[in-house]
């Protein structure tokens, strides 16, 4: 049996722009009609750092008050309805900024550039804020599981052994095969040591399996290799889409909206359309940013990784950015059959925290080496 976990991180975009009621309130609630419709469960990872800083400057600024009641209204109807509510956080808005309608965040992006006190800090204020929130609905109701800020969880020196400390359990944040390397984020999860499997980690590396029982569990997200022919048709799609969104914009006399931030030009039309033909694209598994084939490709991957483990029971951790959902119907068609699927059932992090502490999944240790 595979106990999918369906996460969603929920947020504003990462230099804080966006309209919240369009890119984190209607994607919320239109989610949570498909789940409702199939009778499906999730976990939401709301960027409570985000709430914190609305919170901090709401006297100076109404509407920030009213957006940040909202969050709350939306954050609770979601847990009523049976959905989790755990954590995510982007330590940029540690030292974010608001004027003139607009934010400017001045934090770091990685919280591996923080000192243990400032990082526990974020981690400590931020559970906090949801489990008072949660807690007057719920009594039992514990955050319990973790994604850190744009992956950033290894290495650190002190990281995981706050994240313990604090009562997280466990941490869904290594995607394995996943780099970057630009001004902003210096990532390498290329060489983890558990790609699939929950695993205790070793406190000073989540990159790599501890040989003993540790007082945290990383789950991996999921991630796959999507065909060439799939992935470029799918980028195909897009840069079509996004060249007609071009025109529009030129038209109407507004901005130009970028490709990308990284990239463009020969470099990007490389990186999207020619190298998929070449060898096969690396995927985090994020519905957000996959078509219906591709889903069908990484469950595919998911069944055929969970045969080969040997296990009865294996927990597969998806997420999903509902800020940059791309197909919807493709998303409803996904969740459909998987609710009907015989071999998998939707469930949530705290479900998955409690499978692991009753010993139902298997949580992989490494051997010491001879000697």
């Amino acid at each position: 049996m595979i106990h999918l976990a369906l996460t969603h991180d929920w947020e504003l975009r990462g230099d804080g722009s966006g309209d919240i009621e369009e890119i984190q309130f209607a994607p919320m609630r239109r989610l949570i009609g498909i789940y409702k419709k199939f009778g499906v469960r999730t976990t939401f990872l709301p960027d409570a750092m985000q709430q914190v800083r609305f919170r901090s400057l709401q006297e100076k600024h109404e509407n920030l008050r009213r957006d940040a009641d909202r969050w709350d209204e939306h954050a609770r109807e979601a847990y009523a309805g049976g959905h989790d509510i755990q954590l995510h956080l982007h330590s940029q808005w540690s030292d974010a900024r608001y004027g003139d309608g607009k934010w400017e965040l001045k934090g770091e992006w990685s919280l591996l550039k923080y000192d243990r006190d400032r990082a526990a800090r974020m981690i400590a204020e931020s559970k906090r804020y949801l489990e008072e929130l949660l807690s007057p609905i719920d009594h039992t109701y514990r955050c319990i599981a973790f994604r850190a800020s744009a992956l950033a969880l290894a290495p650190s020196p002190h990281l995981l052994a706050t994240l313990a400390a604090l009562g997280i359990e466990i941490d869904v944040s290594i995607a394995a095969g996943f780099y970057l390397d630009n001004q902003t984020l210096q990532l390498d999860y290329r060489k983890c040591e558990e790609t699939f499997l929950p695993y205790y980690p070793r406190m000073d590396d989540a990159r790599l399996v501890s040989t003993k029982h540790e007082s945290i569990v990383c789950v991996p997200l999921h991630h796959f290799y999507g065909s060439r022919r799939e992935v470029t048709k799918q980028n195909l799609a897009l840069v079509t889409g996004r060249l007609g969104e071009r025109g529009k914009a030129s038209t109407a006399q507004k901005p130009r909206a970028q490709l990308d931030t990284q990239t463009s030009g020969a470099a990007r039309a490389y990186e999207k359309l020619i190298a998929p033909a070449i060898k096969r694209k690396h995927f985090v598994s994020d519905l957000s940013r996959l078509n219906y084939p591709l889903m069908r490709e990484m469950l595919a991957s998911i069944r055929a990784r969970a045969h080969d483990a040997g296990l009865s029971q294996v927990p597969v951790v998806l997420t999903n950015h509902p800020k940059d959902i791309r197909d919807w119907d493709a998303i409803e068609r996904f969740v459909g059959e998987v609710a009907e699927a015989e071999d998998i059932q939707f469930v949530t992090l705290t479900e998955v925290a409690d499978k692991l502490q009753s010993g139902e999944f298997h949580v992989r240790t490494r051997s010491p080496s001879p000697g």
